[in-house]
């Protein structure tokens, strides 16, 4: 569990959040990026409660450690997409859903690009 509590200052005790509970919100994040291709784009044009908690999970890594959060992100993009602005979007935008939900900031997001979907 992510121990949360640090940045409460309430008395009425301690917060913890599953590690799943980052991934789907970072699989959701990715979903959401323009030229993602995959997994994440069957995410995003279909109802997310349709989808199990393993497949909300797929293509997403998340490692909690002492000195911080990791999160590793494989995906494939669209052909003709820039690579580098869709990794620094998918970062971004990652980074931010993360940090507005949970109030974590996760010390790594690391993209990694596996596949080029050639246009039909």
């Amino acid at each position: 569990m992510v121990k949360v509590s640090e940045t409460s200052h309430s008395n009425l005790g301690k917060i913890e959040i599953a590690p799943e509970v980052l991934t789907v919100i970072a699989s959701i994040a990715t979903a959401e990026i323009k030229g993602i291709q995959g997994h994440f784009k069957e995410l995003k044009d279909s109802s997310i409660e349709k989808f199990t908690r393993k497949q909300l999970s797929k293509g997403v890594k998340v490692d909690t450690r002492e000195d911080g959060i990791y999160i590793d992100i494989y995906c494939s993009l669209s052909y003709g997409i820039n690579i580098s602005e869709t990794a620094k979007t998918i970062q971004s935008t990652i980074f931010n859903s993360v940090t507005t939900m949970t109030t974590i900031e996760p010390s790594q997001i690391n993209v990694h690009i596996t596949h080029i979907e050639p246009t039909n």
